[in-house]
């Protein structure tokens, strides 16, 4: 148990630390959570290496990350995530470019999004924030196992409540599409895939985690309508019993930079943090806790089979 709370920033999770030496590979660093992280992490000496779809919007970010903390190791990396040959292009460049990779957040995502596919077909939220992460990160794995006490960081959130991973039908073809259940879906899917990699990781000395930064408003929302956005507020206090609190960017960020540092996450995997601590398994609390489905090895096999299946493309380690 860590001594943060739900208020700790990321630059209070990373005071005394030096993570000079440290190449630190962010997905959806362009804005929001993801930059934030890369500017807290590059201020303590990280070499960051941002990547989004946008090389505008990268380019802007690392600029804005110089300007505040002084460090010239600030990279940009093309990927777009719903797209499998995007994907394998960045993975192909980044063998190029970097010799090792010891923090990989896997930040990007998109929520509640209308219908849409993929470049490949896949339901958009499914495809982005969990396929999408799930063929990078394994193609990233060869420069993951070169990086010194290396970490995979899987952002979720707390929305994995809502739904467990549907394996019948991930891409909504027999059934009405519901854009917070797909959510649901894909952030089930992003706890269950660091289930997975630590089960064949953790041979290796690399550990997966999952996490929830908190509720934040961020472009994350960028598809929710008044209406929704008052409906989502609603649900949370019907279902708490009191209003939301909102964390500001720099205490949405802490978590993970809690994850990617902490000495007390040294050798644990597999678990999924919220508020800078390890959630209990909970099917219950509704503010709160990790749902069993979320964190069952055996969910998170087939998983891995389908993911596999998705991206024709299989993984051992």
């Amino acid at each position: 148990m860590s001594n943060f709370g739900a208020e700790t920033t990321a630059d209070e999770v990373l005071e005394g630390k030096d993570l000079t030496g440290k190449l630190v590979f962010i997905t959806g660093g362009a804005s929001g959570l993801g930059q934030e992280t890369a500017r807290a992490m590059a201020a303590k000496g990280a070499h960051i290496v941002l990547c989004a779809r946008d090389q505008g919007k990268l380019d802007a970010a690392k600029e804005a990350i110089v300007a505040d903390t002084g460090s010239e190791a600030v990279e940009t990396i093309v990927c777009d995530l719903a797209s499998l040959d995007s994907i394998r292009a960045c993975a192909k460049e980044a063998g190029e470019r970097f010799d090792r990779i010891d923090l990989l957040i896997n930040n990007a995502g998109v929520m509640a999004c209308p219908f849409a596919k993929t470049a490949d077909g896949f339901e958009m939220q499914f495809g982005t924030n969990h396929v999408g992460h799930f063929l990078l990160t394994n193609l990233l794995v060869p420069l993951v196992k070169n990086g010194t006490n290396p970490r995979i960081v899987n952002l979720s959130s707390r929305g994995h409540h809502i739904a467990p991973v549907d394996l019948d039908d991930p891409n909504y073809q027999n059934r009405d599409y519901e854009k917070w259940q797909s959510y649901g879906h894909s952030k089930t899917a992003n706890i269950l895939f660091a289930v997975g990699l630590e089960k064949r990781l953790a041979p290796h000395g690399i550990h997966a985690t999952a996490l929830h930064p908190g509720g934040i408003h961020t472009n994350l929302g960028r598809h929710l309508s008044e209406e929704d956005a008052a409906a989502l507020l609603k649900r949370i206090e019907e279902n708490s019993g009191k209003a939301p609190v909102f964390k500001n960017i720099p205490q949405g960020a802490a978590t993970t930079c809690y994850a990617a540092t902490a000495d007390e996450l040294a050798d644990k995997g597999g678990v999924y943090l919220e508020d800078c601590h390890i959630a209990p398994v909970d099917d219950e609390d509704k503010e709160g806790g990790v749902r069993s489905y979320a964190v069952d090895p055996d969910i998170a096999e087939r998983l891995w089979s389908l993911s596999e299946e998705m991206v024709g493309q299989s993984f051992s380690y």
